[in-house]
């Protein structure tokens, strides 16, 4: 019995004349996914994607794990393809369907006609199909409005499509489809999920880290490297920027006064953030900033982190708690290791004291008081960049 999978599009099934753009990009995502899974064949009609293993080595199963988490997919169902002839199906069906059905006490039949040639009509062949499932499984009931299992056929150009479980997709646009930004990636449970959703909206995201050695442990860069490797299960491929801080952070505290010890860094941070933006191509910065969450994250500290910006800075996580921020966390695989006791170096200059409605001005005139862009031109000369490649050893750039 051949088996494929099923790759229904999600939002970009609704794009126009650029539609094609969206469907090769989300085609060659899932390729290098799917690369290490084995050999897989690809088509595309009406909005989906067939793919089809080409050996025995090949593993559906592994792939839809993989599936699963690329951008773009609305849908994924594992199929059994037949004739289009019901007779064929319904024979079948009972052997196909047997480890789907196994404990269900209730299903339903949903049929999709695609095929207008076809000679049944769709409450046709929903009949046909229910009576042969209640002959295979005399135990199970028919439930049309809440059913432990939807079986599914879709009678298409080329075949009929048997299937009994739709996976819901990761959604959003595909990878690359929006340009590219730069994460600012700290050792906590935020930063990732706001690259995560990011991600999800179709930008290419890679990850700048700022460290302060001595002040901060190399568990605590190990921490962040794994973050990298765990974010590219839905992010793809990311390039790591690492910079180091420590003479600027110094230099802030021996400085400037210590109720502005962390906006003048997270501004200092943003201005590094900005050199490479227009060095390689970023569109956009990205932060785990959450309204009033801390100190940093007032209104009017974000103003002035702002003012510091020459690129748009994207915070998804603006509106959300630390409840639904963690949840999206866990779900992406980041929790655990964000909360490893390793601290970054956002917390080791923490003021006792902090200015949470700092005034720009004020903010300028104590950053006015050292000389930072030569240091800051410093850091970004000394910063390292390592490309995290999904499913691949990691690679040593620079």
């Amino acid at each position: 019995m051949k088996e494929l999978i099923m790759v229904k599009y999600g939002e970009i099934a609704l794009k126009g004349i650029n539609k094609k753009a969206f469907e090769d990009m989300l085609q060659s995502n899932i390729k290098r996914r799917l690369k290490k899974k084995g050999q897989f064949g690809y088509e595309r009609m009406q909005s989906t994607i067939y793919i089809e293993p080409l050996d025995e080595d090949s593993d559906v199963d592994e792939a839809v794990k993989a599936l699963k988490k690329v951008f773009g997919i609305g849908a994924i169902q594992k199929c059994a393809v037949f004739p289009k002839d019901i007779e064929i199906v319904k024979a079948h069906l009972g052997e196909y369907l047997a480890d789907a059905l196994d404990g269900a006490k209730s299903f339903k039949i949903e049929a999709k006609r695609a095929d207008k040639t076809f000679p049944l009509t769709s409450p046709e062949i929903q009949q046909q199909l229910g009576d042969a499932v209640l002959d295979a499984f005399p135990n199970i009931s028919v439930d049309v409005h809440k059913p432990d299992v939807t079986v599914r056929l879709e009678i298409r150009d080329n075949g009929a499509y048997l299937s009994a479980k739709r996976i819901t997709g990761a959604g959003g646009m595909p990878v690359g489809s929006s340009g590219k930004a730069l994460l600012m990636l700290s050792g906590g449970i935020d930063s990732p999920a706001a690259g995560y959703m990011m991600a999800k909206r179709g930008l290419v995201v890679d990850c700048i880290h700022y460290i302060s050695p001595p002040y901060t442990s190399e568990r605590a860069l190990t921490k962040v490297q794994k973050l990298c490797e765990e974010m590219t299960e839905y992010c793809g491929d990311i390039m790591f920027y690492c910079v180091p801080f420590t003479e600027i952070q110094e230099a802030i505290r021996d400085h400037c006064p210590e109720e502005y010890f962390t906006v003048i860094m997270r501004r200092l941070m943003v201005k590094i953030a900005n050199r490479f933006c227009k060095k390689d191509g970023y569109g956009a910065i990205i932060t785990g900033e959450s309204l009033a969450q801390v100190a940093s994250q007032t209104l009017q500290a974000l103003g002035c982190t702002n003012a510091a910006a020459e690129y748009p800075v994207f915070r998804p996580l603006i509106g959300m708690d630390k409840i639904e921020i963690t949840d999206i966390a866990r779900k992406i695989g980041t929790f655990e290791t964000s909360i490893l006791p390793y601290e970054d170096c956002c917390t080791v200059f923490s003021p006792k004291h902090p200015r949470t409605k700092p005034r720009l001005r004020d903010v300028l005139e104590a950053e006015a008081a050292w000389d930072f862009d030569s240091m800051i031109e410093k850091a970004v000369a000394e910063t390292t960049v390592t490309r995290y490649k999904y499913g691949e050893e990691t690679v040593f750039l620079e």
